[in-house]
């Protein structure tokens, strides 16, 4: 990164100009993550009976100055979903009846991203969707990613979740289910037995190039899908606070109104918060 004396040194205005304001959001942005990570830090020891008192010797400030990081700047829990713009990968299905057809999101799943922008701008994140047409060949590679949709419309992520040891999608005859591959375990949506409630998988997992990793939620159907984006946004100072940004996985029961299939009307985790890294 440049530093002051080779901006100002910089003979073209325009470009004196250009590298200022690019040097000036990056820097902004590094302030307000690091704001995030000293908060979250000092929430931390306060929870390990450390007092404010004590904070403010550590840090060589006023007890009033701790009080006012403590209450003020980036919310923690941001980071669970992401460090910056994030973009949430959809996948979609083409349309029927049609000789051109484009690839759509079903109402759920445009309202599942609906629900996790509004707790994204909440915490200070902007968001932004796209959508991934079929055969859904998402490009995961990528910083600040959630993907959104079970492997039935993006096929690649059944193999990807084979790095999470205690949950998977998979498929037999009677559809899509998830399953604890060490105990057997199924979790069989009770949508395909006439009921208003479906399961959702919660977890992140490892990026393909190993250098870092995304968030993926997937209902078996569509109603598990915003069920569990559902249950994100109602917990995710909870969620952030158990796992930070560590790998995991768990399995959200939602059910939803007979008379309106985007009311989600309880979520409820049913596993425990699987751990990855230990």
């Amino acid at each position: 990164m440049k530093d002051l004396a080779d901006v100002e040194a910089l003979t073209n205005a325009r470009e004196r100009a250009l590298t200022a304001h690019k040097l000036i959001d990056d820097h902004q942005l590094a302030i307000a993550e690091l704001s995030r990570i000293r908060r979250s830090a000092l929430e931390e020891l306060l929870s390990d009976n450390m007092t404010q008192a004590q904070l403010a010797e550590m840090l060589d400030m006023s007890r009033s100055r701790v009080s006012q990081l403590l209450s003020a700047g980036t919310r923690p829990e941001r980071a669970f979903l992401g460090a910056g713009r994030i973009t949430m990968a959809i996948g979609g299905k083409f349309e029927v009846g049609r000789s051109d057809p484009g690839a759509v999101l079903s109402a759920e799943a445009f309202t599942a991203y609906e629900v996790l922008a509004e707790t994204a701008r909440a915490v200070g994140l902007d968001a932004a969707y796209e959508v991934v047409p079929p055969p859904g060949h998402v490009h995961l590679n990528r910083p600040n990613l959630i993907v959104l949709t079970n492997p039935r419309l993006l096929p690649f992520l059944s193999q990807v979740m084979e790095a999470d040891p205690h949950l998977r999608y998979v498929e037999d005859r009677n559809g899509w289910f998830i399953k604890e591959p060490d105990t057997g375990k199924e979790y069989r949506s009770p949508r395909d037995s006439g009921e208003c409630a479906d399961y959702g998988y919660l977890g992140r997992l490892p990026r393909p190039d190993g250098k870092g990793s995304f968030l993926y939620i997937a209902g078996t159907h569509a109603q598990g899908t915003l069920g569990t984006a559902r249950y994100v946004a109602d917990n995710l100072p909870e969620l952030h606070r158990e796992l930070k940004t560590r790998r995991f996985s768990t399995v959200i029961l939602c059910r939803y109104s007979e008379n309106d299939r985007l009311q989600i009307t309880s979520t409820e985790r049913v596993t425990p918060l699987f751990r990855h890294e230990g």
